[in-house]
């Protein structure tokens, strides 16, 4: 799977991981975008079609709806929440097996958001 992760999520452990699992993961400061604007991320994420990976659940969900609403279209954006108890924050490694079953259960990705806290 094609990826960009935003650089609020960005945790070199993630990116080795997803990466030694054979997905293409692009990252801000690859790029030259490191602290550039949400809008910027997904924008990047979208001409370039990968999927995008984010912490920031509040602002890419409006991003999301803006779009969704004004019939444009996305590769998928997939959201990790965090808890109030960071010892439940998911890891790097749930992250990935997260990614694994959503994608093994086939469901589509295009034009959805998808919270990885309940693919665990």
């Amino acid at each position: 799977m094609r990826l960009y992760i935003d650089d609020d999520s960005v945790h070199t452990v993630l990116v080795r991981r997803l990466r030694q699992d054979g997905h293409d993961v692009l990252v801000p400061t690859d790029i030259g975008q490191y602290g550039a604007h949400d809008p910027v991320h997904l924008r990047l994420a979208i001409l370039d079609q990968r999927a995008f990976l984010t912490g920031n659940n509040r602002d890419f969900e409006e991003l999301h709806e803006l779009l969704i609403a004004g019939q444009g279209h996305h590769s998928g954006i997939f959201v990790v929440c965090r808890e109030n108890d960071p010892s439940r924050d998911m890891q790097p490694k749930q992250i990935v097996r997260a990614i694994v079953k959503v994608l093994a259960a086939g469901m589509p990705i295009a034009d959805q958001f998808i919270t990885l806290n309940h693919w665990r």
